[in-house]
């Protein structure tokens, strides 16, 4: 009787905690305000943003095309005006450019994932054309794998590719995880048959899934913070984010879950791009792969199988989580820098 009512005062200590920090998070001053890159390109309902006019006046670096995942909005790699990696690199001289995907409007909803890497290789193009040299490619997550597959089929427009939190092998750590989700699909269809869509909603749930007491912790956690602090602004930039989600184009999801997380297409070599297998071995170029310590999303050793692969490859592992590597206090010293050293140095960086 005394063990239940200790766990009961528990819970409800930790649930009014919850709801002290949800509360301050809903009545927090902050919204984001940047200043606004230029466009250089629209596609679709994709815009290649342009942060030239932030670049240090001094210098002319190596042109950057930053990829993100399909599955969250762009502007985590530019999230406040005052920590932002689009930013950090711009002002160290780099002309970079963000493809920015938006949610999937008509023409996106017939989307596959060759439709997404076709894109993203006229993205690629287009800054090239622009700046009249190769460029690297960084992709971030589910990005990187559409900026390698697109990478490999136009080797002379991209000279530096690097991979942050890039997933490969899906069946690495957690391949039990990976066959429950592919197993969930047959239940997605029928709403996504009818929208043309992996809605939203569903997306943030199954998120949710891979750590269902994060939200507890989290907003426990901001309930202690003084509303004027930096961690305070920080909090509530990274939620706002998180809330602001796109859905997912109905055969990009088919493609994912049944392909990446059932089946593991691409560390098995059956997954195809242009009708050949898209195989990380062909890429002659140099490599950086930052793969977070910390990463609950993507599990190290799925990123690991990619970097083993890939003939020239410098390995890094940042002590950051996955959304951290964006958005942790240490993000510029821990990814940011490194990022830039290679940068300045592709082949010069590689492995003896």
């Amino acid at each position: 009787m005394l063990f239940t009512q200790a766990v009961e005062a528990e819970a409800r200590q930790r649930l009014g905690a919850m709801l002290k920090g949800i509360n301050a998070y809903r009545h927090h001053p902050y919204h984001r305000s940047v200043s606004e890159p230029d466009i250089l390109w629209r596609e679709g309902t994709s815009q290649l943003l342009d942060y030239r006019r932030f670049r240090t006046e001094s210098k002319n670096n190596r042109p950057v095309l930053l990829i993100p995942s399909l599955v969250n909005r762009a502007y985590i790699m530019d999230l406040q005006q005052d920590h932002s990696f689009a930013r950090h690199l711009a002002q160290a001289g780099h002309s970079v450019f963000l493809l920015d995907w938006n949610a999937p409007g008509a023409i996106e909803q017939t989307f596959d994932l060759g439709d997404y890497i076709a894109r993203t290789r006229r993205a690629i193009d287009a800054c090239a054309a622009q700046c009249g040299t190769p460029i690297a490619a960084i992709g971030y997550c589910m990005g990187g794998i559409l900026a390698l597959a697109a990478s490999l089929g136009i080797q002379d427009r991209v000279d530096a590719l690097i991979l942050m939190a890039t997933p490969w092998d899906f069946h690495a750590e957690r391949p039990d995880q990976a066959k429950a989700l592919a197993a969930l699909l047959p239940g997605l269809e029928p709403g996504m048959t009818q929208s043309g869509e992996l809605a939203v909603d569903v997306l943030q749930a199954l998120f949710a899934g891979l750590d269902p007491m994060l939200a507890v912790r989290k907003f426990i956690t901001v309930a202690h913070h003084d509303t004027n602090s930096t961690a305070a602004r920080s909090f509530v930039a990274l939620e706002d984010w998180l809330n602001d989600g796109v859905a997912l184009a109905a055969p990009v999801a088919r493609d994912c879950i049944a392909g990446w997380y059932g089946r593991n297409a691409t560390a098995q070599g059956t997954w195809r791009v242009d009708g050949l297998p898209c195989d990380p071995s062909q890429w002659s170029k140099p490599t950086l792969a930052l793969i977070p310590a910390a990463d609950r999303i993507v599990p190290p050793a799925s990123a690991r199988a990619l970097a083993a692969t890939l003939p020239r490859c410098l390995e890094l592992t940042p002590p950051v989580g996955h959304i951290g590597m964006m958005t942790a206090r240490n993000a510029r010293a821990a990814v940011w820098d490194p990022v830039l050293e290679f940068l300045s140095d592709p082949e010069g960086s590689m492995p003896l």
